[in-house]
């Protein structure tokens, strides 16, 4: 058996019977191929390469055909190989990812030139209207030339998805190979989540005691980036926002910060038209239940040997996500406790949903903090609970899955387009 068919699927099969044809243009940056080529088949894509004679000046024609498990289309033949990848019936492409793009690459196609494999492709991708997705690779200054820019500019209107990578050392680097992945499923995703808006709202609250020193809950944040990133490899538009979190978010989610329970509030506040056209809002957070009002600047811990903290109420969240984001938008709410009784936890976990208006409710207990793996009972409202096991990407997954199944036929909310989030870069 090839290499490349004992790793496919291997992180999810989102791509299972997608086919993605790869382009590699003249750029150094196409040594990068084969790591790019072996995560989209990790989500069960069937990939096959072309490359143009420049590319094989940098990349061997052998280091892809080990990559994809095929031999790569290297020139035109009597087959007309682009016509049938890329052209309509049977064996067509789901979409074509070029990858490096060099500027004259990007620039021969937004002007009709047709003259390597690659750029054959590009041809009949567009006249069919077979999704394309370019992410570029050269040197920064080239990425800002006023023709490279219009060209880009061009392919965008014409429905062209475009991936740029880091901007490191003067250079536009090349997406990673988790960032192109990542695209690729959004693009060609199906299913409920699809074009649907979803709020992640996670990480730990943070109460202020003076200017320096807080009291917050015990969170990594791990779960929270899950749902976000298997949200948006199903297609859902997504708002990740974060609380303090010890698990880097991927840098092409969209994340709005937050630190304590009043500025959650706030933030829904202000993002208040994101959550009237959610379609799911999931709050996997640690919020805190109590607060303090922080005194100023930093106390001297010198002249105070000890340190009382009279604590009160915080307000409560799900409440106002709720009134927020009415039905037929799902409230997903999270409840942990240090109980692991199953009994205890479906009776905790369906009484926050009579008090907050849940439409779910994942109940776990404190073994899942800090663990890869999660072990969460799900509680739908009228429904019998369930339970997800498994890495927390992997549960995650399913809970969208279900959650998903129950808004399949619901129509999109009502709401007002958001503004673009911030990308966490």
């Amino acid at each position: 058996m090839h290499p490349s068919r004992a790793i496919r699927g291997r992180t999810t099969r989102l791509l299972e019977g997608r086919r993605i044809l790869v382009g590699i243009s003249g750029s150094i940056a196409a040594v990068e191929v084969p790591r790019i080529v072996r995560e989209l088949i990790r989500h069960g894509a069937e990939v096959r390469a072309v490359m143009s004679p420049e590319a094989l000046r940098i990349i061997t024609a052998e280091a892809i055909e080990f990559a994809t498990g095929h031999p790569p289309i290297v020139q035109l033949t009597g087959n007309v190989e682009h016509v049938t990848l890329v052209g309509p019936g049977e064996g067509q492409i789901d979409l074509y990812v070029i990858v490096p793009a060099t500027a004259n690459t990007i620039a021969k196609i937004a002007h009709g030139i047709d003259d390597t494999p690659v750029t054959s492709c590009a041809s009949v991708a567009l006249g069919g209207r077979v999704p394309i997705l370019v992410a570029p690779a050269m040197h920064g200054t080239m990425a800002e030339n006023p023709a490279v820019q219009e060209s880009l500019a061009k392919l965008r209107r014409w429905g062209v998805g475009v991936l740029f990578g880091p901007a490191v050392e003067g250079e536009a680097k090349v997406a990673g190979p988790e960032e192109v992945a990542a695209a690729v499923l959004h693009r060609l995703a199906r299913g409920p989540w699809a074009g649907r808006r979803v709020v992640v709202i996670g990480g730990a609250s943070r109460e202020s005691i003076d200017a320096v020193r807080s009291v917050t809950n015990e969170s990594s944040g791990a779960t929270a980036v899950a749902l976000a990133t298997q949200a948006h490899f199903r297609g859902a538009e997504v708002e990740l926002w974060a609380g303090a979190m010890s698990v880097a978010a991927p840098g092409w989610l969209a994340g709005w910060p937050w630190r304590s329970v009043e500025d959650l509030r706030r933030l829904a506040r202000r993002r208040k038209a994101v959550l009237a056209g959610a379609a799911a809002v999931f709050v996997p957070a640690a919020l805190a239940d109590y607060t303090l009002a922080p005194a100023s600047g930093k106390i001297a811990s010198r002249q105070r040997p000890t340190l009382r903290l009279t604590l009160g109420p915080a307000p409560k969240l799900l409440p106002v996500l709720r009134r927020a984001a009415p039905p037929p938008a799902r409230l997903v709410a999270f409840k942990l406790l240090a109980e692991s009784d199953p009994a205890v936890l479906e009776r905790e976990g369906r009484r926050l949903a009579e008090e907050s208006g849940a439409d779910w409710v994942v109940a776990n207990d404190t073994t899942n903090l800090g663990a890869s793996e999660s072990s969460v009972l799900v509680l739908p409202r009228g429904e019998v609970r369930r339970w997800l096991r498994g890495p927390k990407a992997e549960v995650a997954g399913k809970l969208l899955d279900d959650v998903g199944r129950s808004i399949a036929d619901a129509p999109p909310p009502s709401g007002a387009q958001p503004a673009p989030g911030r990308r966490r870069r």
